[in-house]
Formats: structure tokens, sequence, C-alpha cells
């Protein structure tokens, strides 16, 4: 962004200097002004490094009071489309979001990087949404690790629990004030314990004139128990209450009856619990192929593939193509499945899948799985997607850019902390040199 930044000094730029209260080109591009303000040649020197991303508002547009709240058309509107184009001149943004069921463990990865920062992606994202299912029990960590992982240039929007249940939501801090307020809803569908919970937590809000609806769940497990996940399903869709305060961007195409209706933008993530049948035997001879695996073959046993062509779930929902190996059940630490004496089928339990007002709104960039992740008898399982956004109307109560600055501060002390000791290891290292004479 400061790629056009002219140096105040240069001499053309002295020579065409005005005496008038005027700014030169801004970093955001060729037609936008830079600040501060120029007044004449005698402040040009004290102005010399200054620059800003600001925009310049011109004092007749001001005069002209064209800012007409609610207005999809004005000029100037927080949430319209000049805003929309300044951040995302192709009105696409980058998302990134994950499922993991954490199996309850204490123990958290020693790095985060393959989970959260994948190096398949040349560029990070522009929201992280991440569900956990029997999370550990120090949640506060957990979103404290996912905060130190992404630096500083991202924030805590929101987080919410249901149970055992986690979502997180960090997005880029010059973000959030295009975000309405953060809205949450719970269901659940079987209580295992007063602690540990089987159902759904869903997070929503709009951003800019889209709104977005994150599901994370986890259905009831067992290799036979497909109609009590149907159900899960059905109750889920029935009982999770959203949106509330904030208005529907498209009421005319809701239903009372189901939640993911009342959103452009959804998507459902989680411990699904659904599994490969036929059999452990029949699943690891496609698996015992090596690095050829035929992961169509394998996918031609998964439960929930069959349920949705036959319509009794997730009735409109995609998933992108998977190319990866079953995220369940393995031996912890280890990269073999189910060793004990119950020989559960490996299979596809943990997934990702998503649903769009709009034809083509969703576009998958990647999905894949984490091996090297093993704390956990699951592996964690995250989706890459490029999403439309619509300019809105500044008539939505907004989040006024409000984060958690406690857990962003302990994040960023973190990082720093970690860097000095790791420069610190790196000079006791280097051993000094012994020269020898045979």
């Amino acid at each position: 962004r400061m790629a056009n930044k002219v140096d105040s000094e240069h001499a053309d730029h002295k020579h065409h200097a005005q005496p008038r209260l005027v700014r030169a080109h801004s970093s955001l591009g060729p037609s936008r002004p830079r600040s501060p303000l120029a007044c004449d040649t005698h402040s040009l020197h004290s102005a010399k490094s200054s620059f800003s991303l600001l925009a310049p508002i011109r004092t007749k547009d001001v005069r002209s009071r064209s800012y007409l709240e609610g207005s999809l058309l004005a000029s100037g509107a927080l949430l319209g489309a000049d805003e929309l184009t300044q951040y995302f001149p192709d009105r696409n943004m980058a998302l990134f979001v994950a499922t993991w069921n954490m199996q309850g463990q204490k123990e958290l990865p020693p790095s985060l990087d393959e989970f959260l920062l994948p190096t398949e992606a040349d560029y990070t994202q522009d929201l992280y949404v991440i569900g956990v299912q029997e999370g550990c029990s120090d949640r506060r960590e957990w979103e404290t690790r996912l905060q130190e992982t992404l630096g500083p240039r991202y924030v805590l929007l929101s987080s919410a629990a249901h149970g055992v249940l986690y979502v997180s939501l960090f997005i880029r801090r010059d973000l959030i004030w295009f975000c309405s307020e953060v809205e949450c809803s719970t269901v659940t569908t079987r209580i295992v314990s007063q602690i540990k919970t089987k159902g759904a937590l869903g997070v929503s809000f709009t951003f800019f004139g889209t709104s977005f609806l994150f599901i994370t769940s986890h259905f009831t497990s067992g290799d036979g128990k497909v109609a009590e996940r149907l159900l899960d399903y059905t109750r889920t869709i029935q009982a999770l209450a959203l949106p509330r305060n904030v208005p529907d961007t498209n009421p005319y195409r809701s239903s009372a009856a189901d939640v993911t209706t009342r959103f452009d933008e959804v998507f459902w993530f989680g411990d699904f619990n659904f599994r490969l049948s036929g059999g452990r035997m029949a699943v690891e001879a496609i698996l015992k192929q090596g690095l050829d695996v035929d992961v169509p073959a394998l996918l031609q046993h998964d439960q929930l593939i069959q349920e949705m062509k036959k319509g009794s779930i997730f009735k409109g929902f995609q998933e992108p193509d998977i190319h990866f190996l079953p995220s369940y059940k393995f031996d912890i630490g280890k990269d073999t499945y189910d060793s004990t004496s119950k020989q559960r089928t490996p299979s596809y339990t943990d997934r990702v899948l998503y649903r769009s007002r709009h034809k083509g709104d969703i576009c998958p960039v990647k999905y894949s799985s984490c091996p090297g992740i093993k704390t956990s008898d699951h592996r964690p399982v995250y989706g890459l997607f490029r999403v439309k956004v619509r300019p809105g109307r500044d008539n939505i109560p907004l989040a006024a850019g409000k984060f958690d600055r406690e857990l962003y501060l302990i994040g960023i002390k973190r990082r720093i902390s970690k860097e000095i000791q790791k420069q610190q290891a790196m000079k006791n290292q280097n051993p000094s040199t012994i020269c020898t004479i045979s």
C-alpha cells in the first residue's frame, strides 16, 4: 500500500507545491490523496515522512448532505459500496473454517502453524473460524494459543461455548468496523454428562451487507446410529434461534423452520460422526495402498454422502472434494488407526459443509486435514474459501470495533517472549571454534 509514496523533497514536487490546503496522492491508489495536509511550501518539510491510509473527505461533499442513512447507494456509507471496494476490490473475502475434536486432552500441540497457517496458502485469510468439540479444559489457554499463532494483525471478534463445544472468530483488526454485533445460540441434543454435551453452537453476524452463520456440531456417535444423527440435524435447524437483533438481509427467502435459510452464507462444521460402512477390513484394504490410496473408493462407503444424496440431511449444502485420509480414529501420538480391542473403522467423521443463498458466492480453495497434529484421536480438518461480500446499509447494530483486548495483549506478549527465547537459544548454540594441531 505504500508503493506509491512520494518523497516530498523531490525537486519536481517542491516546484509544483501550491500555497493551498490540499493533499497529495495516497498510498491507497493513484486516485486517492495522501495525508497529512500540505498547507504550503513551508509546511511540506514537516510532513515529509507522515502518511495516512485515511481517505480524504471533501468539504463540498459534506455540505451537500449526501449521506443517506440506510441507503445502499449512499456515498460514504460505512458499510456501502465505496468502502467495500476500498477493502475488497473484487468483493471477495478469504475465509478459514476448521473443526477439531480435541478428545478433551489437556495437552495442546507444541505448534498450531500447520493448523492455522498451512503452507499451501501464500497469504493468510481475512477471517478465521475455529470450531472445537470435546475441547480442552482450559478454554482460555486454547484461545490464547490461537491469538499467539495468528499474531498482532488479528483480533478475537467473538468466542462462545456450549459445554465442551467452542467457537472462536478471529478477524483482521482493520476489518472489525464493518461487523455487526455477533449473536450466538445453542442446542442440546443429548446430555452425556454435566459437562460433556452432544449438540450444536451457532454464531452469526453481518459483514458489510452479507450475513454469515457458522455452526459447529457434535452428533451422536456409533457406527449404526445414522437415524439418531439425522435427528440431531433436524433438532438443530429448528431450535437455533438466530438472528435476534441483527436484521435478516433477505427475509423473503427465510423459513422459520430452518435456521440455515435465514443467512446469506452458512458454514456447518464439526464431528458429525458419520462412518464408513462395510467394516474395518474392507476400509483397511483400501488404506493399505500406500501413497496412492483410492479416496473415491473409500467415499463410496461414506454414510454422510449417502444421506445427502437421499436429501435426508444438510439440504442445499455442499462439501469440497475430499482428497485426504479419514480423520478418525487414531492412536494418540501415532499415525496408526485404532489398535485397541474395539478396532473402530477409520472414518471421515470431521467435515466442513457450506450453503449459500446465491449460487457461486462460495468458492472452495483448499480442503484438507492436519496429519502432523496427533494429540487427539481426531485430526483437525479445515477449509479455505473465497466468499462474495455485498455492500450493506448503515442501519444494523454494529460491534463498534469491540474485540478481546486482554487476549490480544497476552498473545502478543507470548510471541515476543518466545522470539526472545529463540534468539537466545540460537546465540548459545554458536560454539567457539577450536583449532587443533596434530
